[in-house]
C-alpha cells in the first residue's frame, strides 16, 4: 500500500478539519506564510516545524520521522543545518533507526561530513546518550578505518568506554580491540586511555599487561610533566582536560606496578613502587583536587606497605591491618588479602572473619561513578568468596565453605568470569563427598542454569 507523504497527509488533515492556513498556524505556532509554503511544496520542512505540525495534529512526536528521513534525507540534497537538528531530536526521542539511516548517507561524503558527525557524537557522549553516540562513532570509525587519524582513535576510545560492563569476556574483547589505537590519541588523552586500559586488565588479574600499560603511562606522564614545568614549549592538547590531576598519572603508574608486583609475588619490587608513590615531595601543584589525591596516595601507601609486609610473612601487622579495614565501606579487597595471607602462612583468621560477617551481608550502598572501579570491586568480591571457600573447606568448616562457594559462583556468573566459575566447579567436585543433599541441589541448579544459558548463546 502506498504511504502518503508528509505533505499529502497534512493537506488531508486540513481538509478533514476544515481549517485554513491561518487557523492551523495559530494552533501550531507557525505563521500562515510558513504553513502555506509547506502545503504548496514551495519550501522544505525544518524539524522544528515538523514537530509543531505533528503536535497540532495530535500525533505522537516522532509520527512523521521515518517519512522525514525518506523525503528530506534520502530523496533530497543533504543540508547539515537541517540534518543536525533532526539527528538531535532523534537522539532525544531514541529513534536510533532514523539516525542509522541518515548517517549512512552522510558518510558517502566522508571528507565533509565525518568531522561534523564526529562533533555531534561528542555532544551526545557528553550528554551520556551513549547508544546514539555509539552509532555516530561507529560510522565515523568505519569510514576512516584506513586512516591513521587521531579522530579514528578517539572514536575507538569512546566506543571502548561505552562497551565496558559486567561481562568480563566482553570487556576483554573491547580492550583488545581498542588497544592498538591508544597510541594514536593526543598526548594527554593517551594518559587517560592507558589508565582505563590498565584498570580493566587489573580487574581481570592480567598483571603482565598491567605492568606494561603502567610503565607506558608513567613514562609519557613524566615527560609531559617535565615539559609543563621546565620547558618553554606550549602545552599540547590544550583542548583536552585530564580526568585526574597531572601528577596522578605518574604516581598511579607506581601504584599499579606495586599491585602487579605484589600479585606476582615480587614483594621487594612491590615495596619499592609503594615507596615511590608515598613520596610526593616533587608535586608542584597545590589545588584542592591535587591535594585530595595526594592524601589518598599517601594513605594507600601506608596501608599497602602493611599488606606487602603481611603477604611476605610479617604477621605482626595483621592487627593494624584489621583496624584499618574496619573503617572502610568496601572491604572485599582487604579481606581477600587477609584470606590469602592465612592460606600462605597457615593462619587461623576465624576471629577476623567474624568481625566482618555482618558487614559482608549488607548490600553495597551505591556503585562508584567510575565504571572501572566497579569492575575491580565486582571482581574482588567474587575472588574473595572463592578464596574464603577454599580456606573454610580445607579447615573442614563445610557449611560456611559451601555457602561461600555458592556466593562465588553467583558473582562469577554475573561478571561472566569463566575461569573463576571453572575453579569453583573443580573445588566443589573435590569436596562433593562432604556436601549435603541440599547444597548439591542448589549447586546443580546453578550449574544447569549457566549451562542452559550458554548453550542457547552457542546456538
Amino acid at each position: 500500500m502506498h504511504t502518503a507523504t508528509i505533505r499529502t497527509e497534512f493537506r488531508s488533515y486540513l481538509q478533514e478539519h476544515n481549517l485554513n492556513m491561518s487557523e492551523f498556524g495559530a494552533v501550531a505556532g507557525l505563521n500562515p506564510g510558513t504553513v502555506s509554503g509547506i502545503v504548496m511544496g514551495n519550501r522544505s520542512i525544518a524539524v522544528h516545524q515538523l514537530d509543531c505540525i505533528t503536535k497540532a495534529m495530535d500525533k505522537p512526536e516522532d509520527y512523521f520521522y521515518s517519512r522525514y528521513v525518506q523525503e528530506y534525507m534520502l530523496d533530497a540534497p543533504l543540508n547539515w543545518r537541517r540534518v543536525k537538528p533532526f539527528l538531535q531530536r532523534c537522539m532525544e526521542l531514541n529513534r536510533l533507526d532514523c539516525i542509522a539511516k541518515v548517517v549512512v548517507v552522510l558518510m558517502e561524503n566522508v571528507t565533509y561530513y565525518a568531522p561534523l558527525v564526529f562533533e555531534l557524537a561528542e555532544d551526545f557522549f557528553a550528554q551520556e546518550r551513549y547508544e546514539a553516540a555509539a552509532l555516530l562513532y561507529k560510522n565515523v570509525a568505519f569510514s576512516e578505518k584506513h586512516q591513521h587519524s587521531e579522530r579514528l582513535a578517539i572514536c575507538q576510545y569512546r566506543l571502548f568506554k561505552m562497551r565496558i560492563g559486567d561481562d568480563q569476556v566482553q570487556n576483554l574483547q573491547a580492550a583488545v580491540e581498542f588497544g592498538p589505537y591508544a597510541e594514536r590519541l593526543g598526548e594527554l588523552e593517551q594518559l587517560d586511555a592507558l589508565k582505563d586500559l590498565a584498570n580493566l586488565f587489573r580487574s581481570m588479574g592480567h598483571w603482565d599487561k598491567v605492568l606494561e600499560l603502567a610503565q607506558d603511562m608513567g613514562r609519557i606522564a613524566r615527560i609531559l610533566y617535565d615539559l609543563r614545568h621546565h620547558s618553554t614549549r606550549l602545552d599540547q592538547d590544550v583542548s583536552y582536560k585530564l580526568s585526574r590531576p597531572f601528577f596522578f598519572y605518574i604516581t598511579y603508574s607506581d601504584f599499579l606496578m606495586a599491585s602487579a608486583s605484589d600479585e606476582k609475588g615480587d614483594y621487594a619490587k612491590g615495596l619499592k613502587h609503594i615507596q615511590a608513590y608515598a613520596d610526593l615531595s616533587w608535586v608542584k601543584e597545590q589545588d584542592a583536587d591535587t591535594k585530595q589525591w595526594m592524601a589518598s596516595f599517601q594513605q594507600w601507601a601506608k596501608v599497602n606497605t602493611c599488606v606487602n609486609r603481611l603477604m611476605s610473612g610479617d604477621i605482626s601487622v595483621l592487627p593494624e591491618y584489621v583496624e584499618y579495614i574496619e573503617g572502610k565501606k568496601e572491604v572485599f579487597a582487604e579481606l581477600l588479602n587477609v584470606v590469602e595471607a592465612a592460606k600462605r602462612h597457615n593462619l587461623d583468621i576465624d576471629h577476623v572473619l567474624e568481625r566482618f560477617d555482618h558487614h559482608l551481608k549488607q548490600d553495597r550502598e551505591q556503585e562508584s561513578e567510575d565504571i572501572y572501579s566497579n569492575q575491580v570491586l565486582n571482581e574482588e568480591e567474587a575472588k574473595y568468596w572463592y578464596e574464603l571457600s577454599k580456606y573454610q573447606l580445607y579447615r573442614k568448616n563445610y557449611s560456611n565453605g559451601f555457602n561461600s562457594l555458592i556466593n562465588c559462583l553467583l558473582r562469577a556468573d554475573t561478571i561472566n568470569n569463566k575461569v573463576l566459575m571453572m575453579n569453583c566447579v573443580g573445588l566443589f567436585e573435590y569436596f562433593r563427598s562432604v556436601a549435603t543433599s541440599e547444597v548439591k541441589t542448589q549447586y546443580n541448579a546453578l550449574i544447569r542454569k549457566v549451562w542452559e544459558r550458554d548453550g542457547q548463546k552457542g546456538g
